[in-house]
């Protein structure tokens, strides 16, 4: 049995659709990523699932549970992590964890959960003296107290540090090594890159693809080249040279509308020397997940005939505390 299965979702704000037929699911000892646009529908599939929304159609269920009709027997096997907020100003790291580990039978030692997110050296600093990087390690020590079965992580590293990120990647990857099923929502898509086994791309409340990273940004590669040169390259004579289109998507980042056949790669490298420029990046034939979900989501709009992606969905959340 799959730890959380959405099947068939609706998400409805009087006459706005926020989240349409939406289908996935995912397993225990398995990061998923949900990734979307702005406003595509991920954080009310999110409150659907930690049963802090009901859905208008469809079905969920967490550990095989109704997340609505079941919630006092599910809030013990889920952790939270919020974004932002659900946290006094004035409470200590360490107070706050000894306070969500007595809502649990079987909670984290409190004292050994702050040294794993590398807190121990601020226990006693107030959550307003705290770092944003700070917050989100504490906010994800909160979430993992429970011992959860189930994590919903938002945004896990925002504002975080090189080093916070590691330590943070290595938590995750080590709840899903233990049999944990961690959600995990992000608009960072290199992090999702990393640490993700599963991929759900949503856009327009609807389900776009998913997939394993990997076979992702190989599955939908093989028909163009990306690389990266100095800005303001002349396109016009590096498409004739290549006899393929060429655009340049964003300062320095171009796309060759090709297979990256060696014979194709050997002439931009050919034409990159005769204009003394530098090759900075090739990515031919596996592209980023942020290429991957570029296009995809381009493409989804274009045949949704709208350039806005629907953007009704709940702007604040509850504290973790006061949902118990």
């Amino acid at each position: 049995m799959p730890a959380i299965e959405v099947e068939d979702l609706s998400i409805t704000y009087g006459s706005t659709v926020a989240v349409d037929g939406l289908s996935f699911t995912g397993e225990m000892g398995e990061v998923l990523a949900v990734l979307g646009p702005n406003g595509a529908g991920k954080t009310s599939t999110v409150e659907v699932l930690e049963g802090y929304r009901r859905p208008s159609g469809g079905r969920v269920s967490v550990l095989g549970l109704d997340p609505i009709a079941d919630h006092a027997t599910l809030m013990p096997e889920i952790g939270v992590m919020l974004q932002a907020g659900g946290v006094s100003p004035g409470v200590r790291p360490a107070e706050v964890l000894r306070t969500y580990a007595s809502f649990y039978a079987d909670p984290l030692d409190p004292a050994e959960l702050l040294e794993r997110v590398g807190l121990t050296s601020v226990r006693r600093s107030s959550w307003r003296n705290l770092s944003g990087g700070e917050q989100q390690r504490l906010s994800l020590a909160m979430a993992l107290v429970g011992r959860p079965r189930v994590a919903f992580l938002d945004e896990p590293t925002n504002s975080v540090d090189v080093q916070g990120r590691q330590l943070i990647r290595a938590l995750v990857r080590d709840l899903a090594h233990d049999g944990t099923c961690v959600v995990l929502t992000t608009h960072d898509l290199a992090e999702a890159e990393k640490v993700a086994d599963r991929v759900v791309i949503i856009d327009h409340g609807k389900l776009v693809i998913a997939g394993r990273p990997r076979d992702l940004t190989s599955a939908t590669g093989s028909e163009e080249i990306l690389f990266g040169a100095a800005a303001g390259l002349d396109t016009a004579s590096l498409s004739e040279a290549l006899e393929a289109a060429v655009s340049e998507v964003s300062p320095g980042e171009y796309r060759v509308s090709a297979e990256p056949t060696p014979a194709t790669i050997a002439r931009l490298t050919a034409w990159l020397a005769d204009h003394d420029q530098p090759l900075a990046d090739l990515r031919a034939g596996r592209q980023r997940l942020e290429d991957v979900f570029m296009r995809l989501t381009r493409e989804s709009a274009e045949s949704d005939g709208s350039d806005t992606p629907v953007r009704s969905r709940s702007s604040r959340r509850r504290g973790q505390a006061a949902r118990r």
